[in-house]
Parts: structure tokens; sequence; C-alpha cells
């Protein structure tokens, strides 16, 4: 793959790839499996980098319904991803930050700057209209992403596929994925 983001380092030819089980949760009060674009896009491209789409939910914009269905898939040890979209704006309903942030035990600081920056090129001082956010919950990656295609777009092609890649250098998230419940 050459299709990196300028500074985001390189695929190693020598490293066997591994592949994921990623769950992709749609956080909305509107949207139904017909009219869920950003979490078909994220399904798809989830296959298409080789990974495995384990799960797949729809709940409503509420803190307790995305949390019951985070914690269900944070407990299965066949899920090793969860990837959201929708509910991290700005807006009474959008709820998902204040969902997911009390799961992790450890929040993935840097990824908030870079989605920022990142959704910058795209969306300009609009970036800062968005929440999306990411932790560690017990061994599980949570990602929360706008429920907009062109952000899923964005954070998967430009961001999170390339952490997910154990190939990919200087370094990458699979790598720490066996020690994240070291204490």
């Amino acid at each position: 793959m050459s299709d990196t983001p300028p500074g985001a380092g390189k695929l190693s030819e020598t490293l066997p790839f591994r592949s994921l089980n990623i769950a992709v949760l749609t956080v909305s009060d509107t949207r139904d499996e017909k009219s869920d674009t950003s979490g078909k896009l994220l399904a798809e491209r989830v296959a298409r980098d080789h990974h495995v789409l384990a799960a797949r939910a729809r709940v409503k914009d509420s803190v307790e319904e995305i949390q019951v269905q985070l914690q269900k898939w944070i407990a299965d040890p066949g899920i090793d991803v969860v990837i959201s979209t929708g509910g991290t704006g700005l807006t009474g309903r959008d709820v998902t930050p204040e969902a997911v942030r009390p799961l992790f035990d450890k929040v993935i600081e840097g990824f908030e700057t870079v989605w920022h920056m990142t959704s910058f090129q795209s969306v300009g001082l609009s970036t800062i209209q968005s929440r999306a956010c990411a932790g560690i919950a017990g061994s599980t990656m949570i990602f929360a992403l706008p429920g907009s295609g062109g952000a899923c777009k964005d954070g998967w092609d430009k961001v999170i596929r390339w952490q997910l890649d154990s190939r990919f250098r200087p370094c990458n998230l699979v790598e720490l994925m066996p020690r994240f419940l070291e204490r």
C-alpha cells in the first residue's frame, strides 16, 4: 500500500499482516439499516483492508444503550476493536463521548489531535465541532467517529487503518495489544 498519508510512516514488506476482529456501532436516532451509510462505509473498509467484520449494531443516541452494547463487545474476547459512528457532535442528543469515555481504562489522547489535524484538511475550522475520541477498555480498542460519511472515510482511511495494520512502521497499536492488560 503506497497510499499512506504524508508523514504517516510506511508498511514493512517483511512483517506479516494480522487480521483483527472489528465491530462497527452506529449511534443514531434516525438511521436504519438502509440509511446507515456511514456504518456501511466502515464495514466495507474493514473488509477491504483484510480485517474481519465481527459484529455490527445500531443504537439510539442514549448513554445507556451505547454502554450496554459496548460492554458486551468489551467482554467478548472475539472483538479486538470497536469503531462507532455518530453522536460526537455538540447537540443535546450527541452523547457518544459521554458514553464511551467512562468505559476507557486508558485514553488514546494522540488520536484526538491527529483526528483534528486530519479533519481540518477536509472541513477546515468546522473540525472544532467534533468530539471524536478513542481509548482502550480492557483489551478492546474503541474509536468514536462522527456520523458523516466524509468523517468516517477520513477517520478510517487516513488514521485508524494504519494503526490497525501490524506492518505499519515505525510502530502501530496492533503490536501493543498483547500488553494492554499488563499490570
